[in-house]
């Protein structure tokens, strides 16, 4: 099975740099690498050049090609036909050796799939439990694993807001787990969604649709509305066992306000994509989520986190602009 890497970039020439040197030491390395730059610098194109990776593309895109789904559909456009998959991958995550060993080995695996996202290491205590344990009220138990909830996630609980689907399937008022929640078992899940930076998908999926352009720039739940889209054709799953470390770069990022404003209304436009008609309750429960989140981060930005205030501010103005439509 062929197989190609596109990753997309903007001014974080380190960054591509320190997961480049991961896809190098890989047990199962691409037949194809293309790197699409909006950069307006050179910093990335010059490391590109001193530094040898095999089978490597370099692609710097001009101005109606920049922004994160518009280059990931320049690099479906590029990749070669021989490809049966296509892997993305945020520019800066760093690989586990065997990712793409075991990522690619899912398509064996689960022939009916379409699209396989792997799992972004993190810090969560998972334990192993019984068949049988009960769950505290502060705990997520799924596949005989449980987790902390997590403060946000114990409060939505208390208001009765939390959500009634397994990670990666979104409930009928969105906001639900990510696929996060997901143990690190090494087992692989039927999804909805998943991470678009840690993502894989059959290259026949884009005969038929491609990412939407509607997310323009930095993107936010661009890849929850490319999968909502794409979930209709087929099935998704996440392999838990093709483990990767985001090392969040603050480069190239918004601005917290920004960020705060996309939440809501991106977030508003894939509620609505899943669910055009919702029920009373749902949007009761819906709006109910994006004000407590709100609050929250007004919150935050009395403590150390001072970026909760601007966070907040794009947050409000959204909500107030969505209620009016």
């Amino acid at each position: 099975m062929k197989f190609n890497l596109i990753v997309c970039t903007y001014q974080r020439s380190k960054a591509i740099e320190r997961l480049m040197q991961s896809v190098k030491e890989q047990t199962l390395y691409p037949d194809e690498i293309l790197v699409i730059d909006a950069s307006p610098n050179d910093l990335t194109k010059k490391l590109l050049e001193v530094k040898k990776y095999p089978a490597l593309k370099y692609f710097k895109v001009v101005k109606e090609n920049r922004g994160l789904t518009r280059q990931r559909n320049f690099g479906i456009k590029h990749s070669g036909k021989a490809m049966d998959v296509l892997c993305f991958l945020d520019d800066d995550i760093v690989l586990e050796l065997n990712y793409f060993e075991k990522l690619i080995a899912s398509y064996k695996q689960y022939p009916d799939a379409i699209g396989v996202g792997g799992q972004i290491k993190d810090d969560v205590n998972w334990r192993k439990v019984p068949a049988n344990y009960k769950a505290q009220f502060k705990e997520f138990v799924i596949d005989n694993y449980v987790r902390p909830l997590g403060q946000r996630n114990v409060l939505r609980k208390s208001l009765g807001l939390l959500s009634d689907k397994p990670p990666g399937f979104m409930p009928d008022f969105s906001h639900g787990f990510s696929t996060g929640f997901l143990p690190s078992s090494g087992e692989i899940y039927p999804v909805e969604f998943f991470m678009g930076g840690v993502a894989s998908y059959k290259h026949q999926l884009f005969s038929e649709i491609y990412f939407s352009e509607k997310f323009i720039g930095y993107g936010l739940y661009e890849d929850m509305d490319f999968c909502l889209r794409a979930s209709r054709l087929g099935q998704f799953y996440v392999n838990t066992a093709a483990r990767v470390a985001h090392l969040h770069d603050e480069a190239g990022r918004p601005n917290h306000y920004k960020y705060g404003e996309m939440v809501v209304k991106n977030g508003y436009y894939v509620w609505k994509l899943k669910n055009p008609n919702p029920s009373g309750k749902a949007v009761i429960k819906f709006w109910g989520i994006h004000i407590l989140l709100l609050l929250i981060r007004f919150v935050n930005g009395f403590n150390k986190d001072k970026s909760g205030f601007d966070d907040a501010r794009g947050r409000f103005k959204s909500l107030i602009a969505m209620i009016k439509i």
